[in-house]
């Protein structure tokens, strides 16, 4: 491994959790040349976790990319220019691609692709799904559920699968960086741990294409439940990039 790596100073490593025996290996690489920097990357946490926790133990700085955040366009666009991209984020969302893509129909396409390849393929690799084909029917329960409390009973019953197995397939999907949860705010501190969640997408694009739903944005009729989301995710995404909590 010294030999690969002889000469360089930074080592980079994508889809770090494809790579066989990857945790013990840059345990080695880290303990044995420890001026080189490694910088592994996965799009799940919890399949890279899984394999690098372990070895890697007190050897890591951990950091979170999210899609583009409205902090990083105003590097590049003035407040008139970030207006008129706010339409576009609102319903085609914030991966870096879209920003480069021609036109509506090759977004679409984008997403629509992404969605498939990613959120089924990749999740249904991480874990022995019992039952695969509700995953697809709870995102988009959850789709429709934005900004708004979200019951497990309620889904539980709406799917015809156990509780558990809801709570399950959320967790995963949190993992995988899909969706997110806020719980409920309370001065009492017993309420507020029994009060129900609120699920949001990390992107709204993903969100708007599992419901079939890339319409402009004065034909959709869920403008209030983009705008929530929107709004709370550039607050998280800003918080996590500034230090805040």
């Amino acid at each position: 491994m010294k030999l690969l790596v002889d000469g360089y100073d930074l080592l980079f490593i994508d889809e770090a959790q494809r790579v066989p025996d990857v945790g013990i290996n840059l345990k080695i690489l880290h303990d044995g040349l420890p001026n080189l920097k490694i910088i592994v990357t996965g799009s799940s946490s919890f399949e890279l976790a899984n394999q690098t926790k372990e070895p890697l133990t007190g050897r890591t700085r951990t950091y979170t990319l999210y899609p583009i955040a409205t902090t990083e366009l105003r590097a590049q666009y003035n407040s008139f220019e970030l207006r008129q991209l706010l339409d576009h984020q609102l319903v085609f969302g914030a991966y870096p691609e879209l920003f480069s893509l021609p036109n509506q129909r090759d977004k679409a396409a984008y997403l629509q692709e992404l969605s498939a390849s990613y959120l089924y393929r990749d999740i249904l690799s991480l874990a022995n799904l019992r039952y695969p084909d509700k995953l697809r029917k709870l995102l988009q329960l959850l789709a429709f559920r934005v900004g708004s409390e979200v019951s497990l009973n309620e889904l539980s019953n709406t799917l015809q699968i156990s509780r558990d197995t809801v709570a399950t397939y959320i967790d995963l999907l949190e993992k995988t960086f899909v969706i997110f949860r806020l719980s409920g705010f309370s001065r009492n501190l017993r309420k507020e741990i029994v009060k129900m969640d609120k699920i949001y997408f990390y992107d709204l694009g993903i969100r708007n294409v599992l419901i079939n739903n890339l319409n402009p944005i004065n034909l959709c009729n869920d403008m209030g439940a983009l705008w929530e989301n929107f709004l709370v995710v550039e607050r998280f995404k800003r918080n996590a990039y500034g230090g805040a909590s």
